[in-house]
Order: C-alpha cells, then sequence, then structure tokens
C-alpha cells in the first residue's frame, strides 16, 4: 500500500474510534440513569407491598409491651427519676396501638385507658415527693433518735440520783436503828452488871422508851425503802411514757426510709398495667373479628 493510500486510510479510521468511545460513554450514562430508576422503582414496589399488621398481631404485640413495662424493675435509687420515662413508653405503646388502621378504638375504651393512666400517674407523683423527701426524713430520724437518747440519758441520771439519795437515807435510817437496839442491849446488860443498882422501875422506863425509838427507826427504814421504790417505778413509768411514742416514730421513720430505698412503685406500676391489658382485651371482644384474636391471647 502507497504513503498516500495508508494516510487515507487512517484518516478513515480514526474518527470510526471516537465516535466509538463518545457513543460507548452516552451509553454508558444512560445506563446507570435506568438502573436507579429500576432500584427506586423496586424500593416503591417493595415498600407498597409490605403487609399490614392483622389486628391479632398488633394486639400480641401491644399486650406483651405493656406486660413487659408492668414487670419493669427499677433497680437503683432515686427511683422516681424513671417515672417520667416510663409512663412516656406506656403512652407511645398505647398511642402505637390506637393509631394502627386494625384496631377501632371505642369511647369506653378511651374512658378506661385514661382513668388508669391518671390513677398511676398520681399515685407515681405521690411516690415521687415521698422519695424526693429522703433526705429531710433521714434527718427527721436522725432529730427522732437524739430526742430518744436524751430520755435515756434523763431517766438514767434519774436513776442514779433517786439511788444516791436512797442510799443516804437508808444508811441514816439504819444508823438509827443501830443505836436504837444498842441502847436496848446496854439496858439489859444492866440488870445483871454492876449497874445491877438501877431502880428497877427506871431501868424498865428506859427499855420501853429504847423500844420505841427501834420500833420507830425501823418503820422510818422500812417507809423510806418504800418510798424510794414508788419514787424509782414513777420515774420508771414516766420514762415509758416519753419513750414509746418516740420509739414507734422512730420504728415508722425507718420504715418509711426503707421503702424509698427499694423500687417500691413496682406494684402500682404493675396494676396499671394489669388493668390495661383487660381494658385492650376487653376492646377486643367487642372489635369485628375479635374472637379469634382474643382466644390466642387467653391461650
Amino acid at each position: 500500500m502507497s504513503r498516500s493510500e495508508k494516510s487515507s486510510h487512517e484518516r478513515e479510521y480514526r474518527p470510526r474510534i471516537r465516535a466509538s468511545r463518545k457513543y460507548s460513554r452516552r451509553h454508558g450514562k444512560v445506563k446507570a440513569r435506568d438502573t436507579g430508576q429500576k432500584h427506586q422503582s423496586s424500593s416503591s414496589y417493595l415498600s407498597e407491598e409490605k403487609p399490614v399488621p392483622t389486628l391479632e398481631e398488633v394486639a400480641d404485640r401491644t399486650l406483651n409491651r405493656i406486660r413487659n413495662l408492668g414487670d419493669q424493675i427499677f433497680a437503683l435509687p432515686p427511683f422516681y427519676e424513671h417515672f417520667d420515662r416510663w409512663l412516656m413508653n406506656l403512652r407511645d405503646v398505647l398511642s402505637e396501638f390506637e393509631s394502627s388502621p386494625t384496631v377501632s378504638i371505642d369511647d369506653q375504651f378511651v374512658k378506661e385507658r385514661s382513668q388508669i393512666l391518671s390513677k398511676v400517674e398520681l399515685d407515681l407523683e405521690e411516690r415521687r415527693q415521698k422519695e424526693a423527701s429522703l433526705e429531710e426524713a433521714i434527718k427527721s430520724l436522725s432529730d427522732t433518735r437524739i430526742l430518744l437518747k436524751q430520755i435515756e440519758e434523763e431517766y438514767a441520771t434519774g436513776t442514779k440520783e433517786i439511788k444516791r439519795r436512797r442510799d443516804n437515807e437508808i444508811k441514816r435510817l439504819s444508823g438509827k436503828v443501830d443505836e436504837a437496839r444498842e441502847e436496848l442491849h446496854h439496858i439489859d446488860r444492866t440488870k445483871t452488871g454492876i449497874l445491877k443498882a438501877i431502880s428497877k422501875k427506871s431501868r424498865a422506863q428506859k427499855e420501853v422508851e429504847a423500844t420505841q425509838r427501834l420500833e420507830s427507826a425501823q418503820r422510818e427504814l422500812a417507809l423510806a425503802g418504800q418510798y424510794f421504790t414508788e419514787e424509782q417505778e414513777g420515774l420508771r413509768d414516766e420514762y415509758e411514757r416519753r419513750k414509746q411514742p418516740i420509739t414507734e416514730q422512730i420504728r415508722v421513720q425507718e420504715k418509711e426510709i426503707e421503702d424509698r430505698e427499694i423500687d417500691g412503685s413496682l406494684g402500682t406500676r404493675r396494676a396499671a398495667c394489669e388493668a390495661l391489658v383487660n381494658a385492650v382485651n376487653a376492646l377486643l371482644q367487642r372489635s369485628p373479628g375479635a374472637p379469634s384474636a382474643v382466644k390466642t391471647h387467653e391461650q
């Protein structure tokens, strides 16, 4: 082939190559757009074909979630910090149930649900206030214990004082008894001793007087013992009278603090959820096609 022919052949060939590349790029872009359109069309198709949950499926899911919330335990105090979140979750479950296209809500269910929620909110608010005052309750318990200790110290001091006075008085009166006995013993010795010369009449008079003094001292000693016993019993009765209500107050305060240190709201929340389960089941029984759904829940 001559040079001129070869050159002519290349001029004719090269344009075909460029045209081929350009066409390929255009063709590739078209394919990419087509792929995106097909993907979008496929997603729309799947979304449109997603099955709507049946009444039985919606009811099962709702009842299980309500029961789980009823069994939820708050492990660590302060427990009242979990109340709002728990109530929000419960409301979300009910809202999702009521918004389902397969569920027909009636006035009776709305009334029952509102009453149950109002009651559990009120009960949790009361418990919130009790738990929030825990520090105040602890301080009050400390003050009550201090008061009890003061009462016990006063009783101990009073007991010691009574014992001190009793010991002193008994010692004094016992001394008088001993003196009277010694005097009688002395008179008795004069009957046979060197003082025998004392007239019999005088000795008898002294013996009578000494005997009277002995009996009087013995009576004083007995009365003193009885007096201090009664005084001690009176002090004891006063101590018990003051101690008893303080002790009961401490017991109540300790129980209140103990209740606030555990999740005492569980019973309240569980009762509310059980009531909601009953309300949902009652609604299902009133709904069209409910027998099969209700039977499933009862099983």
